[in-house]
């Protein structure tokens, strides 16, 4: 389950395989109506008599970004066929417009006709019922279509001249997706069919002759739109501006987009700071421009649960949010907070998690417990809303944009968290962990939901709101208290994952888990304060994967993707953001520039644990460095971002 490149510009998302194969493609919205559910578009070469398709074996790939932009720099050779072939592939800026170039190479010593097919399965709403695709003549154009979602494939040599509006389309089929579209090419001719309803493909080829030893480039690209005339104007776009053109504008958007960014990254290396970058670029891709952040979009995963991470966990877009604030991104974030005061719930919390529309997302959480109702939630995603938007103020000193969200969103969650408090302890009531698996009073929620009520304590001041600014700081101390009498542990001298009543009797959890550096991280007790190093040493020895690989699990015996059986040294797969959070408690505690060595060899981790253009995976094998789960993760990406920032930040401050 990989996606080594990504591409998107907040509505059209396109992802990318090691093969060079289009596999997910996401319109209009970022995480929602995947067009293709992973059946792969192919790119096909026929030569000599015969074809080959690039994803093939016989192929040798290599798949990368060009530095510091979202566009592709990928190349696949073919030895027996002597053929090369540099791709360059990206999504506009600004249009939704996916856009490749193709650079082919006769490798051999005589003029040969070199035909490039390309593929297409759309499964248009993400169901492939009642799609319709043809042939345009007029235009010389392929198109697929169903309701308000409108598709024109079109492709040209780059020697043709582009002023008569037609591309250079030179065969074409369409049929019922049943492999008889694709095979139609084995001879290099296609049978022309017109048009197709129902479950549908499409093919269309290029025909170049290329001289021995010689180059040919052609363009091809993808129009979308809601109906044929806002795609068809695309496309003439294209035609008009010409496909070279645009993709430069393209390029030249993101590097301005990448370089943006003014930290001053000390001692870090070009290879780390290049990452960083890419690591902005790719978390972009996963934003959707209505302000929705999506935990991943690799649509591999439907082969193993019937669902995706194509949704908004508001934990998970309120931590990339701030990563990208402190990198210098606040604009990019400003619609998540929009978008999260329109799905916060009359209760003034959030729900499990949301379509990237602001539809409530499925849930696995229930309603009732015991007879009696609850509330299905993780508590510590309001919490880290409101915390990572007090961030967002401080750097902007933006109270007009803040005043829109004072009332209907800092004040609601706030005094919710004041009311969801159990009385007896002092602690934020039960609710879901941040790994969505089990119930209880949990270090990290306890510690978010503090943090949270401090910032919302600041943003109450700010409105003068006095009495309630002074009602939400005492709560959090009191939680602060609460947690020092129930969450740490005076015997193993270490914090809790988490507790449960029974009845009056307190059930210990003695698991160590890697969330367990929110108390520090949020701000509960200082990184060098003894409880808190007693609790990250034993993180640190009991989560560090004992093989070649290393990382941080999750927490001891995690099932989730497990490979390895040997509890003693692998306590379960290394996950990305469990690794950071051990970098950032090196950061945090560091007294000297030279203490900072070991958060360095954790960012090195990340990048050498990542796929080879610099995707980073939820987690990897703990034996091959594999990467498990889905890629990109937005989340892995920003505790990256995160951890670079507190490093250099770090280093400034140290001698």
């Amino acid at each position: 389950m990989t996606r080594h490149i990504a591409l998107g510009n907040g509505s059209l998302l396109v992802n990318i395989d090691k093969w060079l194969q289009v596999r997910d493609f996401y319109y209009p919205h970022v995480g929602e109506e995947n067009h293709l559910l992973g059946h792969a578009h192919k790119i096909g070469i026929f030569v000599d008599d015969r074809i080959s398709w690039i994803n093939e074996d016989e192929w040798k790939r290599s798949v990368a970004y060009k530095e510091h932009t979202l566009v592709s720099d990928c190349s696949a050779i073919n030895e027996s066929l002597k053929i090369e072939l540099k791709i360059n592939d990206c999504v506009d800026c600004n249009k939704n417009i996916f856009l490749k170039k193709i650079v082919v190479k006769n490798l051999s010593d005589r003029n040969r006709e070199v035909k490039v097919f390309f593929h297409h399965d759309f499964h248009l709403y993400g169901d492939g019922v009642g799609d319709t695709a043809g042939y345009e003549p007029i235009n010389n154009i392929i198109f697929h279509y169903k309701r308000k979602r409108h598709f024109i494939i079109n492709a040209v040599n780059a020697k043709s001249n582009l002023r008569n509006g037609k591309g250079d389309i030179f065969d074409y089929s369409v049929g019922t997706a049943d492999m008889h579209t694709i095979n139609d090419a084995n001879d290099g001719f296609l049978e022309k069919n017109p048009i197709a309803q129902g479950q549908i493909d499409s093919i269309i080829s290029l025909k170049l002759h290329v001289n021995e030893n010689s180059k040919e480039t052609i363009y091809y690209w993808i129009c979308c739109g809601e109906d044929f005339e806002e795609a068809s104007k695309l496309n003439s776009f294209v035609m008009k501006l010409t496909p070279q053109k645009l993709m430069e504008e393209t390029e030249m958007c993101w590097l301005g987009l990448a370089n943006k960014c003014k930290i001053d990254f000390a001692d870090l290396d070009e290879e780390i700071i290049d990452e960083f970058k890419r690591s902005v670029l790719i978390i972009r891709t996963q934003i959707d421009n209505h302000g929705a952040i999506i935990a991943a979009n690799d649509s591999d995963n439907l082969q193993f649960n019937r669902d995706t991470y194509s949704y908004v966990w508001p934990r998970d877009g309120a931590l990339v949010a701030l990563a990208l604030q402190k990198a210098g991104y606040s604009e990019l974030v400003e619609n998540f907070y929009l978008f999260c005061k329109g799905i916060i719930s009359d209760f003034g919390c959030f729900l499990h998690k949301f379509n990237p529309d602001g539809s409530l997302g499925s849930s696995w959480h229930p309603w009732i417990k015991d007879g009696k109702p609850q509330l299905p939630i993780q508590e510590d995603g309001t919490a880290l809303v409101i915390y990572s938007l007090w961030d967002y103020y401080e750097r902007t000193k933006n109270k007009e944009f803040i005043k829109k969200l004072y009332k209907p969103l800092i004040r609601k969650a706030a005094d919710f968290m004041v009311n969801y408090i159990d009385e007896k302890t002092n602690l934020p009531k039960e609710s879901y962990d941040l790994w969505e698996e089990r119930q209880g009073i949990f270090t990290f929620t306890c510690s978010s939901v503090y943090a949270g009520l401090k910032c919302a304590s600041n943003f109450a001041k700010l409105f003068k709101e006095n009495k309630k600014s002074e009602l939400y700081r005492k709560t959090a101390e009191n939680i602060k208290q609460g947690m020092l009498n129930y969450l740490f542990d005076k015997d193993t001298r270490r914090f809790l994952r988490m507790i449960n009543f029974v009845g009056n009797e307190v059930m210990k959890d003695f698991i160590i888990d890697s969330s367990l550096y929110a108390i520090f991280e949020f701000d509960v007790l200082d990184a060098n304060d003894t409880r808190v190093e007693e609790t990250m040493k034993v993180v640190k020895e009991r989560l560090w994967v004992k093989t070649n690989i290393g990382g941080i699990a999750r927490y001891e015996n995690d099932l989730y993707h497990k490979v390895s059986h040997d509890a003693k040294n692998v306590a379960g797969n290394p996950w990305f953001v469990c690794t950071a959070w051990l970098g950032k408690y090196y950061v945090a505690k560091a007294k000297t520039r030279k203490d900072l060595k070991e958060a360095l060899e954790i960012i090195k981790w990340m990048m050498k644990n990542s796929l080879s253009t610099g995707v980073m995976p939820e987690q990897v094998n703990p034996y091959t460095g594999e990467a498990v789960s889905v890629s990109p993760l937005t989340w892995s990406h920003s505790e990256f971002v995160d951890l670079v920032v507190n490093y250099v930040e770090k280093y400034k401050k140290l001698k």
